[in-house]
């Protein structure tokens, strides 16, 4: 089967390249650097350490706690942190600068693996969340490289998919040092299909190990001094496409109760900027860009977020949250970064990808669910705008959900600690 898998992903190499040329139109980003997607990386890796992947923008801040624990117990190790895309490439960099290297992955083709792992020779490999990449479990596996699946998930639907494959899941999965998973569930699922139970640990979750740094809040704190507004403010975070005219027509129809309300509007993807842009322009909006570093003036109505890395920035100003990717099928962002500023959270249906997190976030009353319609939104929003006290309410609930479930890191750096030590590198 894996085999059959390699062969496939080669026949589709050209298929890959089309798509980078693709995306590259809206980002540049993707037209440069292939070389490493191959795993050309001479010289901008350092050998012997740490390897820690992530996938994209969303999986590199959440590993920032992480690796920066990983190097205060362990600084004769060099770090090396992977992504896929020029998102989450730009996140390593603004988060560690040169502190860690930096290169994409190579795609899993038995080549282009092997020629990455002869450069940097890890002592470990750390994969966050769920990235089962055949060729590159089983390379490492041979090579006895030890390989650990952190803060991990798999859906039912995922589990599903991956039980018509369960002879090659279960050969796959034995060859994983260890499995630490984020609940019960997602355990049994990943002993469902073969893993065996010493290979894996329930820690929690490591997304709810977050805090706002020192430069974080200080960059609030000016913020909130610059603009010295007394307006209400609602932000719209990480949102797709199908979601900006749904979250515009709102604030249209809240408008004309509020205002002096304003929405700041924070698109998941840079490519998407100018589009997003245009569609507040088409429907009469007067806003400002973030990257223009302007004061909100009176008369403007939307902020929108075309800046990366700010998030969290922007979160402190806001008094209500809308997360995106959820009022489509994307399975929704997360929502424990707007619960660490005591956010009132508001999502759309489709929350998958938090699922178990956000049924503790609406258990405890912090988090509201919305059908993907102005209508619907709009009225969630201005209950919130006009109950105070229920703001703050569902604000501290979303805060003691996120306060309550801490931990998952101290006990993820456990399983890491103890592989690490069974190679004869000790920490400090």
């Amino acid at each position: 089967m894996i085999i059959a898998y390699t062969c496939l992903f080669y026949i589709i190499q050209p298929l890959i390249w089309l798509r980078l040329i693709w995306r590259s139109r809206k980002a540049p980003d993707y037209r440069k650097r292939w070389l490493e997607r191959y795993g050309f990386c001479q010289g901008k890796v350092k050998p012997h350490g740490i390897l820690v992947h992530c996938v994209s923008v969303g999986e590199t801040i959440a590993a920032i706690p992480l690796i920066k624990q990983l190097q205060k117990r362990y600084p004769q190790l060099p770090i090396t942190v992977t992504t896929m895309t020029p998102t989450g490439s730009k996140q390593v960099i603004k988060s560690f600068g040169d502190s860690v290297s930096h290169v994409y992955l190579p795609y899993d083709l038995p080549g282009a693996t092997k020629r990455f792992l002869n450069i940097l020779q890890p002592k470990i490999v750390i994969i966050m969340e769920t990235e089962l990449w055949p060729n590159l479990i089983t390379i490492l596996y041979k090579r006895k490289i030890p390989l650990i699946i952190a803060n991990a998930r798999l859906s039912e639907r995922s589990a599903r998919g991956y039980a018509r494959l369960r002879k090659t899941m279960q050969r796959l999965l034995i060859k994983i040092t260890h499995i630490a998973v984020q609940n019960q569930d997602d355990g049994q699922r990943f002993i469902n299909l073969g893993l065996p139970k010493s290979h894996l640990t329930i820690t929690g979750s490591i997304k709810f190990d977050i805090n706002l740094n020192e430069c974080q809040q200080q960059a609030i704190a000016k913020l909130k001094s610059q603009w010295q507004t007394q307006r209400p403010i609602w932000i719209a975070a990480s949102t797709h496409y199908g979601e900006d005219d749904i979250i515009i027509m709102a604030h249209q129809m809240l408008l004309k109760k509020y205002p002096d309300l304003l929405l700041i509007l924070v698109p998941r993807h840079p490519e998407r900027f100018i589009n997003v842009e245009k569609r507040i322009n088409d429907y009469g909006l007067t806003y400002q860009l973030r990257s223009e570093h302007l004061i909100p003036t009176p008369q403007t109505q939307v902020i929108l977020g075309d800046t990366m890395g700010e998030l969290m920035i922007l979160y402190g100003l806001a008094d209500i949250v809308f997360v995106g990717g959820s009022m489509v099928e994307r399975g929704g962002h997360n929502p424990l970064e707007p619960a660490l500023h005591h956010l009132p959270i508001i999502m759309g249906q489709y929350t998958y990808n938090f699922k178990i997190i956000c049924q503790q976030l609406i258990d405890a009353k912090g988090l509201w669910i919305t059908e993907s319609t102005q209508q619907s939104l709009a009225d969630k929003i201005d209950k919130l705008l006009t109950d105070k006290q229920l703001r703050q309410s569902m604000g501290d609930n979303s805060f003691a959900v996120l306060k309550q479930n801490q931990g998952a890191l101290q006990r993820l750096l456990n399983v890491i600690d103890n592989t690490i030590s069974s190679i004869g590198v000790k920490h400090q």
